[in-house]
């Protein structure tokens, strides 16, 4: 009956009638406490959750400094695509291919996919985090960024507790509260856990199979298509319209073909699939096909660059080639893309937060005023473009 009654709690956690923050911290945990008893769980049981919680300003510090996001795609990728972790990736598949076998039957999820994922989250579950887990939630929650996203997953960790899966005093892992070697968040545990080597509990930090199944489901209940690609390099020709690249603009494959776009090696999709173009550094970079499991990566992570490079290793641990860099045109730093987005809303774009990393909303705006200014539209700014704006 608690575990019901909790996981209820955790569910309507997203709701705006539980989406306080700020304030004396103190208050706030009483708060989260007197929510979680009314709720109806063992007021014993709450007082042990809380008792030593402790307010991390670490925390607040690592998600206020994510500046590696504001590397472009080849410098990002390069950073964190090496020799090592390619051949660590071969070594990890040999080593649990009845697992990925046993995944890929189960969950239609390619090998090269959970590879990925393991490897840029945790190295291969080398390093999983040193944060306290529900310091961290707590401290995210209370924090008025996103409370949205981080209250919910304090009473799913409650959760966890009441299960004897999570030691509020010792259970760590990433400063946003991720745990394990994919690094999944308590609601995601709860939801999606599978105890994948029987040993009668799910062990996302000790145990690779439990990992990796359970990242597996996950990715299932996010929307993941079984059996279907989810990125491939293409070659695309200079004729291409530029304006109807970009991660919102889909089209079949088929009609991509009929304007000149080929696979770089092997051949695209079925010719009714969906796909989009994706040229990160512009028409004169890297080029993409992006399938409907692409979109299935940003329920993981938001970050275009961080998502676009675990797909393309994902790719390149199943064989595929290293990418064709071209030759870019110089972009914009960090300080300079932050003039552009500042600039873009004073001309009425909606580009979120002023943070010099290139999201779609600012990829969008950049695509449009390319187009009126009579520039390559590919969403690729360049300092020629913070100029003429």
């Amino acid at each position: 009956m608690i575990r019901a009654t909790v996981l209820g709690l955790a569910l309507l956690g997203a709701s705006p009638a539980l989406a306080q923050c700020g304030g004396d911290f103190g208050t706030f945990v009483d708060t989260l406490k007197s929510e979680a008893t009314t709720a109806g769980l063992d007021p014993e049981t709450v007082d042990a959750f809380f008792k030593t919680v402790r307010q991390d300003p670490k925390v607040l510090r690592a998600d206020r400094a994510q500046g590696v996001f504001q590397k472009p795609f080849i410098n990002f990728s390069n950073r964190l695509i090496s020799q090592n972790r390619v051949d660590r990736g071969a070594a990890m598949e040999e080593k649990y291919s009845d697992v990925f076998d046993r995944i890929e039957a189960e969950y239609g999820v390619n090998r090269g996919v959970l590879l990925a994922f393991w490897a840029f989250e945790t190295d291969y579950g080398g390093y999983q985090g040193d944060f306290n887990t529900r310091n961290a939630l707590v401290t995210l929650a209370h924090d008025c960024r996103r409370p949205e996203l981080f209250r919910p997953q304090i009473f799913a960790a409650m959760e966890l507790h009441a299960r004897g899966d999570f030691d509020p005093d010792r259970t760590k892992g990433a400063w946003a509260g991720e745990i394990g070697m994919v690094q999944m968040l308590p609601r995601d545990i709860l939801v999606n856990g599978v105890d994948a080597d029987d040993s009668g509990k799910v062990e996302l930090a000790s145990s690779a199979p439990d990992a990796l199944v359970s990242g597996a489901k996950m990715l299932e209940h996010m929307g993941w298509r079984a059996n279907e690609p989810w990125l491939q390099e293409v070659v695309v020709p200079d004729t291409l319209d530029w304006l109807l690249t970009g991660a919102s603009k889909p089209r079949s494959v088929a009609e991509w073909q009929a304007m000149g776009v080929a696979a770089r090696e092997g051949d695209l999709a079925a010719g009714d699939m969906q796909a989009t173009i994706i040229l990160p550094q512009g028409h004169k970079g890297p080029a993409f096909i992006a399938y409907p499991n692409f979109n299935v990566y940003f329920e993981w992570n938001q970050s275009f660059v961080y998502v676009l490079t675990a797909a393309y290793f994902a790719t390149q641990l199943e064989g595929a080639p290293v990418y064709q860099s071209g030759t870019p045109e110089t972009g914009l730093n960090g300080a300079q893309m932050k003039q552009l987005q500042a600039k873009l809303q004073e001309r009425g774009y909606d580009v979120g937060e002023v943070d010099g990393i290139l999201g779609a909303r600012t990829r969008a705006a950049v695509q449009t005023e390319q187009q009126r200014l009579g520039l390559p539209a590919d969403a690729w700014p360049t300092p020629a473009l913070l100029r003429q704006l």
